[in-house]
């Protein structure tokens, strides 16, 4: 904190000392040029205005210190000067100049006697005009220069003899930070050959003295005539499908592919020495589905300095709700999860990696399942908006433990929303899953009930926004099929999958919380959010993808078994039940799931019969129980389906 205060009294690193007394100087040299420029006679300025040159040039150089200074016009090193920075100049000047006039027409350290009385000696407009270009002009100038020379190596550079040849994919912004930085280390031994980029206007220009060879659809020609040691890809946001295009042809040239980090991993790790941060192109970057890009910091502006709850926060979807959510900045960020393990190491990442200061942390050891510790937590933080994303979500375990699987995902989440509800949080988000469409396991019925319990408070608290936001699966969860492929592939295989015929929607982990955070100020009244998945991934070829990435070869280094489906298991998943009608929404990538709603009487009676039999420990009986209620769902379905065939019908 002491550090804080001193930094924001006198914002300079020792780095700007220098830099503010040569603007200083500066300042002082384009004064006396203006008074020299205006008055071009060979005796200088008539006497008046010599004098008040003396008089006022110190003021111009404390001015100039002083505005800079507050303006933080030296925060940043000059050879690193950037757009922004000349902005902030332009803006320095403009200030400074102004300052100047206004203090002496205030001040008057100058006047003499006429025949009218006393007469004050005031700036000369024109000595004002030139004073503001010279100062831009010798203030940018310099940190042009500085800049140009930090830069020149670029120009002499001279790839050394065993430097690796590098094809670069994609001549934008990205591709020319990873050229320049390459240029400007020859530690890194790397020797641009060229650029690929699918933009007709680039093709044959030079950038930086590297030419761009063509396109991606000409990428196999570009491969063999330009012959490089590997291929970087250098878009952030580029789409699976073209990232799998490159793979595909690298790999049939026995070319290796690296890729820069995506638009999520340069936020989370700042964009500095991009080529060091350059990895491996992973399954989650070729699945083919255009990623989605969405201002975070206005997205979720609403949750500024507002109290945020997140539950499940040490789990893969909460940990990211907090990592996101801290970037916005809230007021207080409580992060609560029941593993001790978990919910220390994001506390630690949180306060170390983000710097998110301990005073607008806490972290609450704490089960959703226990109605008094959670009433303990709602009343002594007064959250605004909680999400809830603590659950169970392996599917097989919650066959095996179905009492556990309802309590926790269903009786839970009805506890911590009405909980919400009764200290008129503002709003509350529901974590769900596409498994609660048509449910066909334990775990998928328990989030179907978890949505309805959702549904209940939404019309129990009106003063309470309530939404669940419902996915398919996100790619590096703990639950994910990618790292059970990933260990599979590690000790030689087999790759085990269920079904040739399997297919399941995914989404990144980053992508999957910002439409989360996105859907937490669309909800009002318990409805459900779809976000849009994209195609679904068929299961055998996605293992296939990872063995090739893996540098092997299906069905030869790595065989791949089909074992059978689980219990419940499903072909497809689905995002919507039959009853539910896509309506579109406000935000870009989500969909509201119109049903109709149920009498919240009815939930409440089904989670007064479930609650005795989860307190009663009767497995049997609470699966047949639940059974019926999401038969009675299949029933609406049913019905929905024969009035849209009778509609139909009538209409034929």
């Amino acid at each position: 904190m002491r550090s804080r205060l001193r930094s924001a009294v006198f914002p300079l690193h020792r780095h700007s000392v220098a830099q503010l007394l040569v603007d200083g100087v500066l300042a002082a040299l384009a004064y006396f040029l203006a008074f020299r420029l205006r008055f071009d006679q060979a005796a200088g300025p008539p006497p008046r205005y010599e004098r008040l040159f003396e008089q006022t040039v110190p003021w111009v150089v404390v001015l100039t210190l002083v505005i800079f200074l507050l303006l933080r016009t030296e925060q940043r090193q000059w050879r690193y000067a950037t757009q922004g920075d000349y902005l902030g100049v332009l803006q320095a000047v403009a200030l400074l100049t102004v300052a100047l006039a206004g203090l002496v027409a205030l001040l008057h350290p100058v006047s003499y006697q006429s025949a009218g009385g006393e007469i004050n000696v005031l700036v000369p407009t024109g000595v004002l005009a030139l004073f503001f270009l010279l100062m831009l002009l010798f203030v940018g100038g310099v940190r042009f220069v500085a800049r140009t020379v930090r830069e020149r190596p670029i120009r002499g550079f001279r790839a050394d003899k065993n430097a690796r040849r590098v094809l670069i994919i994609g001549a934008g912004d990205g591709g020319r930070l990873t050229l320049r930085e390459i240029l400007r280390n020859p530690t890194l031994a790397l020797n641009p050959v060229g650029f690929v980029d699918d933009d007709p206007l680039k093709a044959g220009l030079r950038i930086d003295g590297v030419k761009v060879l063509g396109g991606t659809e000409q990428l196999g020609r570009i491969l063999d005539e330009a012959e490089p040691d590997e291929i970087l890809i250098a878009i952030p946001s580029a789409p699976g499908t073209l990232r799998g295009r490159v793979v595909r042809a690298g790999r049939d040239r026995g070319i290796p592919v690296r890729t820069l980090p995506t638009v999520f991993e340069l936020l989370q790790a700042g964009s500095g020495h991009v080529v060091r941060q350059v990895r491996e192109v992973q399954v989650e970057d070729i699945l083919g589905r255009e990623p989605v890009r969405m201002e975070l910091d206005r997205v979720g502006s609403y949750l500024s300095k507002e109290i945020v709850l997140v539950t499940g926060a040490g789990g893969s979807i909460g940990a990211e709700l907090c990592r996101q959510i801290a970037r916005i900045a809230p007021r207080r960020l409580v992060i609560l999860d029941h593993a001790e393990d978990n919910l220390f190491a994001i506390q630690r990442e949180l306060e170390e990696d983000r710097h998110v200061h301990p005073s607008s942390l806490t972290a609450v050891l704490a089960d959703c399942k226990d109605a008094g510790r959670m009433r303990e937590v709602f009343e002594q933080y007064r959250p605004t908006f909680v999400f809830h994303a603590a659950a169970y979500k392996h599917v097989g375990l919650m066959e095996s433990n179905p009492v556990e699987a309802i309590r926790n995902n269903a009786v839970a989440t009805r506890l911590v929303a009405e909980l919400a509800g009764e200290v008129e949080v503002h709003n509350f988000v529901l974590v769900s899953t596409d498994k609660a469409v048509a449910p066909a396991t334990v775990m998928g019925a328990s989030k179907a009930l978890a949505e309805y319990a959702v549904e209940e408070m939404g019309s129990r608290f009106p003063k309470t926004n309530y939404a669940s936001v419902r996915f398919g699966n996100v790619l590096g969860s703990s639950g994910s099929v990618v790292p059970i492929f990933r260990r599979q592939i590690a000790r030689g295989g087999p790759v085990t999958v269920t079904d040739e015929r399997m297919t399941r929607y995914f989404m990144t982990i980053p992508e999957a919380v910002q439409l989360i955070i996105r859907s937490g100020s669309l909800g009002s009244g318990g409805e459900i959010f779809v976000l849009e998945m994209g195609e679904p991934v068929s299961i055998i070829g996605l293992a296939r993808d990872m063995i090739e990435l893996s540098g092997l070869e299906a069905d030869r280094d790595i065989a791949i078994e089909v074992i059978g489906r689980r219990p419940g298991e499903k072909l497809h998943e689905e995002l919507f039940n039959p009853h539910e009608r896509p309506q579109p929404t406000p935000a870009e990538k989500i969909v509201h799931a119109s049903r109709k709603a149920r009498q919240g009487g009815e939930i409440a009676g089904w989670f007064a019969e479930i609650d005795v039999l989860v307190a009663t420990g009767d497995a049997a009986a609470l699966a047949a129980k639940v059974a019926a209620f999401t038969d009675a769902d299949r029933s609406q379905d049913a019905a929905a389906a024969a009035l849209e065939q009778q509609s139909s019908d009538s209409k034929a």
